[in-house]
């Protein structure tokens, strides 16, 4: 075991105090890269080690899984006792709570615990009963009924609160219905877990006493991002000792969106009166130069506690710009640095990582990746347990250990096919919602039921195999209960036409059965509900980097990470910032926070992308850059960008040049002639126009992009190459060798 007291040695004295400082309310202030993680650990192997706490009396809450099981894998290098210690995010450490005292609300501690595609598909069925429309009420419900629940609102709360919001009766319907679903299902949302446990202790007084006085110190991660019910349920875990150590960063909080308060942050002391607040200002993560650029763009937001962020690091290389003209361009550009940076330097895939604000912007890297056979992941998206042959196989487990959960049952029964129609479930459904009970239950009163004999049978068939299933499970191993459902059901069969989709189905659950058997290695003695718990709980940035690969992800998914090499794409107005926020002084102060948590993953290179086009909401656009490029311009200096800088030709009363598409001179993008060139003599040769004096402000005409301008030429006759300013699509470089123009 290490040395305790060395370890707080190498602390900077910045971090040494909140170490040391172990009694009351404690706020650390911790700018990106400044060591939050070794503060956090250190301080509870000094309570433990130094202090003499038990281990057992302490609780850690974390942001992710991954961050979870990193501090647990540290502190057991440094200290005993670990494994008793409560170290996890704050949703898991719900789940164990509700497991052992959720029948106190009147469920059975058995509940199931839906995921997104569970919740859509009970709201679309609540939705489709109350008579509305599922277009226009769906994701407004969905929203509505998450950031109710976050602020602790009942449906009769919500109904009042909102009294005066349009369609509030049919939200009010639609939350009621829902509610009455899950219910009905003994099965919880995400949102569910946190609410569940609030009103668990604020109904109990005997459970909230008994974890407010079971854990001596409580410790908080990211406190910048919890929510009013977080909040709450944190201040009752500290109610009797009042040991509460919180560490977060008001400059990277992005989730307001899923209900998180920056003000839990900002006005933390104002709650917990005489609470100490440090701040952890060095940074260990990037170079000078990166932060110089961070600080520069932060600072221009109100609403946060001031700190700059230094570091000793070198001063770095500079930072790189580019402005595509589309956003093809923008990825192949991405595609090249990152093979150039492969075969120059020693660095692998997984050390670069591109980050944007939408989902969307994936796709031309993707393209422009298998193009040059650059192995990616793409995170924020479709992860592995949301896969439909995957959430097949868990309906199966998940009605076994819940009988109750309706959603599970109608998955499970469909799938394989066993000739049980729409109707007939739809039939089934109204018969066992009259009866008031659970589908599967409601199995053994089928004879009071409309339905045909040829249902009734199949039915009851499929209701004796999840019998015969429970009682299987009861004496075996999730890996072989897993097994015996695929073999029972003959599941694997719906796959057996040879196609590449069918592979890969197969690959996928085998991966599943490999999953059960490496959770119950690391799991001795765990249940099927513990397993369960794991899959619904996990997140695709649990396994993030573990393959070779480059990270492509949002800006909210990289919270936490950090990489040697970032990208930063789509740095266009209504893109980062989203349009959605612009007309909102706080929201538009979150997006620059969104810049600013983006621009802090990188350790040794950054490289800020845009487009001059893109294709958005079904048409070409053209794009204005950044209002946080023009932020930065004081620490991007002209000696930062390339020299092939042009100087901007004025055509009419509007500036372009291919490195800079705004007239305000404000941008100057890294994007070279020679890769322009490069790129375009790549391209197969088409059959050419007659060549001309091409000069700016000439108009010419394209027979694909119409009529356009000439804004920049460079060269002479044949081999010139020109930007064409073409209304609608944005600006295009072209070769005049090659290029089908009429001059017009």
């Amino acid at each position: 075991m290490a040395d305790v007291k060395q370890l707080i040695e190498k602390l900077n004295d910045a971090q040494r105090k909140p170490v040391l400082d172990t009694e009351g309310a404690v706020l650390v202030i911790a700018g990106a890269g400044s060591g939050k993680t070794r503060v956090l650990t250190t301080r509870i192997a000094y309570l433990v080690s130094e202090k003499g706490v038990d281990p057992s009396r302490i609780m850690a809450i974390t942001f992710t899984n991954k961050a979870a099981a990193e501090m647990k894998e540290r502190l057991a290098k440094i200290i005993d006792g670990v494994e008793s210690m409560w170290v996890s995010t704050i949703h898991s450490m719900c789940v164990r709570i509700l497991r052992s005292d959720i029948e106190k609300l009147g469920y059975d501690r058995n509940f199931t615990i839906y995921d997104e595609t569970d919740k859509d598909k009970v709201l679309k069925r609540v939705i489709e009963e109350k008579g509305l429309d599922q277009d226009k009420y769906l994701k407004l419900a969905k929203s509505v009924i998450s950031n109710a629940k976050n602020d602790m609102l009942s449906p009769e709360e919500f109904k009042e609160e909102y009294s005066s919001m349009r369609a509030v009766d049919e939200l009010y319907a639609i939350y009621d219905g829902y509610e009455s679903q899950l219910a009905r299902s003994n099965a919880l949302d995400f949102d569910d877990l946190l609410l569940k446990t609030y009103q668990l202790f604020a109904k109990n007084s005997d459970v909230a006493n008994y974890y407010a006085n079971k854990f001596q110190y409580v410790h908080i991660d990211e406190f910048q991002d919890t929510n009013t019910v977080q909040f709450n349920i944190a201040k009752i875990l500290c109610s009797v000792h009042g040991n509460i150590f919180v560490v977060g960063d008001d400059d990277q909080s992005i989730y307001s969106w899923r209900g998180a308060k920056i003000d839990n942050i900002l006005h933390f002391d104002d709650v917990y009166r005489g609470a100490k607040i440090y701040k952890l200002e060095q940074n260990y993560r990037s170079t000078k130069k990166i932060l110089a650029l961070a600080n520069c763009i932060i600072a221009n937001n109100t609403g946060r506690r001031d700190k700059e962020l230094w570091t000793e690091n070198q001063d770095g290389v500079r930072i790189e710009t580019f402005v595509g003209t589309d956003e093809n361009n923008e990825a192949s550009y991405t595609a090249m640095q990152i093979k150039n940076l492969m075969a120059r330097s020693n660095y692998n895939y997984r050390d670069f990582a591109i980050f944007m604000r939408l989902n969307a912007l994936s796709r031309a890297y993707e393209q422009e990746f298998m193009k040059y056979g650059i192995p990616y992941r793409i995170y924020g998206g479709f992860r592995f347990f949301e896969r439909k042959e995957i959430k097949d196989v868990l309906a199966y487990l998940k009605i076994i250990c819940n009988p109750a959960d309706d959603e599970s049952f109608l998955r499970a029964v469909a799938t394989p096919k066993r000739g049980i129609g729409e109707k007939t479930l739809h039939d089934l459904r109204e018969f066992c919602s009259a009866m008031g009970t659970s589908i599967l239950n409601g199995l053994s009163f089928l004879e009071q039921s409309s339905l045909s004999s040829g249902a009734k049978t199949k039915l009851f068939n499929f209701g004796m195999l999840i019998q015969n299933f429970s009682a299987y499970a009861n004496a075996n191993s999730v890996t072989d209960l897993i097994k015996h459902v695929l073999d029972v059901t003959s599941f694997m069969a719906q796959f057996e036409e040879k196609s590449e989709e069918n592979t890969s189905k197969i690959q996928n659950v085998s991966e599943l059965i490999n999953s059960a058997e490496q959770f119950e290695k690391d799991n001795a003695g765990a249940t099927l509900a513990d397993y369960l718990n794991s899959v619904t709980l996990s997140s695709d940035i649990d396994d993030i980097n573990a393959d070779d690969a480059v990270t492509i992800a949002t800006i909210h998914g990289a919270k936490g990470l950090e990489y040697p090499c970032v990208f930063v794409a789509g740095l266009d107005e209504k893109v980062l910032p989203s349009a959605r926020r612009l007309g909102d002084d706080e929201e538009l102060e979150e997006e620059r926070r969104l810049m600013y948590v983006a621009v802090t993953r990188a350790k040794e290179r950054l490289y800020l992308t845009r487009a001059m086009s893109r294709y958005m909401y079904g048409g070409r656009e053209y794009m204005t850059q950044s209002r946080f490029l023009k932020e930065a311009q004081p620490v991007l200096s002209p000696s930062s960008f390339s020299q092939e800088r042009k100087p901007v030709r004025e055509v009419g009363e509007r500036s372009y040049s291919l490195f800079n598409d705004d007239a305000d001179n404000s941008f100057n993008g890294g994007y070279s002639s020679s890769y322009a060139r490069k790129t375009l003599l790549n391209k197969p040769k088409v059959q050419s126009s007659p060549s001309g004096n091409y000069k700016c402000g000439m108009k010419v005409k394209h027979p694909k992009f119409g009529e356009g301008t000439v804004i920049t030429v460079k060269g002479a006759g044949d081999n010139a190459i020109i930007d064409v300013a073409f209304k609608g699509v944005g600006i295009k470089a072209l070769a005049v060798k090659y290029a089908p123009l009429e001059i017009l």
